[in-house]
């Protein structure tokens, strides 16, 4: 058997498609804003065009509409699947299905221009395994493959559309992961940081024997430099997160922190550096060297010092997407509050990446990305009964929910296997 059929065995074949938009009015919710208006009982959201209208209790119901009667559940914003490669990756052990790292031949210099956002696949098989647990959008990221400077990615909705929303982000990894990638030390990555900037600024001749970057490297690098995007930073010791705010001081740049697993240890300075972080809420022991003072009261240290503070999986997070609601409510059952757990995943995110004008809250003028829940959503007992997308009816299949009732099905006369 190919690689290529064995590869089509393995995540199947499923293409789940939505309606087309509709209005609608759900009513009777408990409505959780993730903003101003924090959290609503008892509560209407108007959806016209795709769009939220109004939110409110006893909305008027214009003629026509769809109504949906919520009984009181949870209804929140679309929740964020964290930095994934949903849709640039299908089968992780599969080199030919990964397209989210980019590694040349020897020599050839750094390339922050790679874009991942460039492979997407709208059709992927694990976008509706993620839709179907509330999920509206994702990050998606670049892996370091032959450089410490990863690329570029950003943020999608789950919608089926094709292109990326918002401005790009850049994608770095500092610490022992990449030593490999740096000399052997960690001193080295500044010192090649500092000749990227260089390069960019022109302080280094683009001639320069000894050049890291391409003319167009430049000019990706340098747009960074000057503010327009955020560099998401992949960082664990508190040392080089100590690093890292004072060379992102001294460029004047934007970063946020992904992982951070020490940087409670520094909560103060990142909170005065207004740098978000994106926590791994499952760290509770050191991986490694940069993870010794790891802790699960993390999200809620960095909160209490006044950090901004996100999720995000590290390891196959793409086809465990929905694990970011324990993440969350893990930081919540170590201290962290629950509306700042929810806002993790749904308005900070939005926000932090340059979408939150579209996404993150429930209020009118935002995209209707919308998801009704059968309790606490942050807690894994409960589900997402619907989501919406624009106002549009995602169905709740995936791959996974159409196997299980293949399979629950009585015995034909053909084995299950090959019944419709």
């Amino acid at each position: 058997m190919s690689r290529f059929c064995a590869a089509l065995l393995t995540t199947g074949m499923f293409f789940a498609t939505t309606t087309s938009a509709q209005d609608l009015l759900i009513r009777h919710a408990t409505v959780h804003t993730a903003g101003a208006q924090g959290t609503l009982q008892n509560a209407d959201v108007l959806v016209q065009g795709g769009v939220i209208r109004a939110v409110g209790a006893n909305l008027p119901a214009p003629a026509s509409i769809d109504v949906v009667e919520a009984n009181g559940k949870p209804l929140t914003p679309a929740l964020f699947g964290g930095i994934t490669e949903i849709g640039i990756e299908e089968v992780s052990g599969e080199a030919e299905t990964v397209d989210s790292a980019v590694t040349l031949a020897n020599g050839q210099p750094m390339r922050p221009e790679f874009d991942v956002t460039l492979a997407y696949n709208p059709d992927s098989v694990l976008v509706p395994v993620a839709r179907i647990e509330g999920l509206g959008f994702t990050l998606l990221g670049a892996n370091t493959g032959g450089s410490f400077v990863a690329g570029q990615g950003g943020v999608v909705r789950l919608d089926g559309g094709a292109d990326p929303i918002g401005p790009r982000v850049l994608f770095l990894k500092l610490g022992n992961d990449v030593l490999g990638l740096s000399g052997s030390s960690r001193a080295a990555q500044w010192m090649l940081l500092d000749q990227l900037v260089g390069e960019a600024r022109g302080r280094i001749a683009a001639d320069s024997p000894h050049a890291l970057l391409t003319p167009t490297g430049r000019a990706v690098l340098a747009r960074y430099l000057a503010g327009n995007g955020r560099i998401v930073v992949n960082v664990n010791r508190a040392a080089d997160i100590r690093q890292l705010l004072r060379w992102a001081q001294r460029e004047h740049v934007r970063i946020a922190i992904a992982s951070g697993i020490e940087a409670w240890k520094l909560a103060p300075e990142i909170a005065r550096a207004k740098v978000p972080v994106f926590v791994d809420a499952l760290a509770d022991l050191p991986g490694d060297f940069d993870q010794i003072g790891a802790t699960l009261e993390n999200a809620a240290r960095l909160h209490a010092a006044g950090v901004e503070v996100s999720f995000a999986q590290f390891g196959d997070a793409s086809h465990n997407a929905r694990k970011i609601r324990q993440y969350a409510g893990n930081a919540v059952a170590n201290g962290l509050p629950w509306e700042a757990g929810l806002e993790g995943l749904t308005r900070i995110p939005a926000q932090v990446l340059g979408v939150g004008d579209k996404l993150g809250t429930i209020a009118p003028g935002k995209l209707a990305d919308l998801a009704l829940w059968t309790g606490d959503p942050l807690d894994v007992a409960n589900v997402a009964t619907q989501l919406w997308l624009g106002g549009k009816t995602i169905p709740m299949r995936s791959r996974q929910t159409e196997l299980r009732d293949r399979y629950l099905r009585a015995a034909g006369i053909l084995p299950r296997a090959y019944m419709p």
